[in-house]
């Protein structure tokens, strides 16, 4: 483990310097966060996801939260599980002018549904119930590994993370079966008048674009160069981001249950690169180290108004503070850097960074499952 270890860094050019960030709380006080980000077009506010089903709004000034919350979805969802709940949000691209938006959450049954809301009566600060419409249902098998991820393309699809179901070792092999949305990524076409529709280019015919995933629990577009960033929670071995250029994806498969990152699954992998597969562009061992964890939070490149952090992807790992970035040149992590001690200086200190996300502007956020808090990644 302590020769991958170093393999791994020395891939990825570590930098042991001071990395030059800190982290500055914006927003405190909710339950279980698990989502930030704001709508196209919107420049004062955040919104944030809270497990139990509540959709808040804050003043990114102030941090003050908006006395009344977007939406109410705690009658259509319940944590019965860890990894359940009110799990992702998607505005769509055109929200100021149609206010939809697109939720992921597991049912009261503990299965997935992607939800399409309107807001009310014109009003983008407050979404409506009522207008409800399921888009999609998937049955998962155990209440873990229900993915969570859902975002708009450059390319105006609406792709859907998800995990291979749960359990160990993926059983049923959900992400290597391709009658099965499990152990995916979705993506279809919702401009369609009625419910949804396949995009003509979809590899196989169906909702699935790409296969071979455990959990991509959190993924992201770089706003400028439009390449995709997966984050798939590992098993017993390895946490590992993959990279997808723009433009490319179709039909990709990462590996899994056959491989764990670049490994062969214990006891049921057969080793070596899988025909076809996409390496990531970096994974990192499960231990306690400063490079080391045990379940990966996809996070995003930076693009905000500091040059000295931009195109630096951050990402994290769930279970350990822990705070890392590098920058994707080819299809290789380079100068990676770690940002450990910036979140133990951080008030609260930081303890379970569940999902990232980022304004208009391109500023970089964090939402911290354990304190309830929301922080910013800035430049020292």
């Amino acid at each position: 483990m302590k020769k991958l270890a170093l393999v791994l860094l020395a891939a990825a050019s570590v930098a042991a310097a001071h990395a030059g960030v800190k982290i500055e709380p914006i927003a405190q006080g909710f339950d279980k966060p698990l989502w930030v980000g704001c709508p196209e077009g919107e420049n004062d506010h955040l919104w944030v996801l809270e497990q139990a089903g509540m959709i808040h709004i804050f003043d990114k000034a102030t941090g003050k939260r908006r006395e009344q919350p977007f939406l109410d979805l705690t009658s259509m969802t319940k944590i019965s599980a860890n990894e359940r709940g009110l799990l992702g949000l998607a505005f769509a691209p055109d929200f100021q002018t149609s206010g939809r938006f697109y939720i992921n959450l597991t049912n009261n049954r503990g299965n997935t549904e992607i939800i399409r809301f309107t807001t009310k009566d014109d009003n983008r600060y407050l979404g409506d119930i009522e207008s409800a419409e399921v888009l999609m249902r998937v049955n998962q098998d155990f209440g873990n590994h229900n993915g969570g991820f859902v975002g708009f393309g450059p390319d105006g699809m609406l792709y859907v993370g998800m995990g291979d179901g749960g359990s160990a070792n993926d059983p049923k092999n959900r992400a290597q079966d391709m009658g099965s949305q499990l152990g995916k990524m979705l993506r279809i076409d919702v401009s369609h008048p009625k419910s949804y529709s396949i995009p003509a280019d979809n590899p196989f015919g169906d909702t699935i674009w790409m296969t071979g995933l455990r959990n991509p629990w959190r993924c992201s577009w770089d706003r400028e160069t439009k390449d995709l960033y997966i984050g798939d929670v590992g098993q017993n071995k390895l946490e590992e981001i993959n990279f997808v250029p723009a433009g490319k994806g179709r039909g990709a498969n990462f590996g899994w249950r056959l491989r764990e990152g670049t490994i062969a699954t214990p006891k049921r992998g057969v080793g070596g690169p899988l025909e076809g597969a996409m390496d990531p562009i970096y994974e990192y061992p499960h231990n306690r180290s400063e490079t080391g964890g045990f379940s990966v939070t996809g996070g995003e490149v930076y693009r905000g108004p500091d040059q000295k952090l931009n195109g630096r992807y951050f990402f994290a790992d769930y279970q350990f503070p822990r705070l890392w970035s590098f920058v994707a040149k080819g299809q290789k992590a380079t100068d990676f850097q770690i940002h450990n001690e910036a979140l133990k200086s951080a008030e609260p200190r930081v303890k379970m960074i569940s999902s990232f996300g980022s304004d208009n502007t391109g500023r970089l956020f964090f939402t911290d499952h354990a304190t309830g808090a929301v922080h910013e990644i800035v430049a020292e």
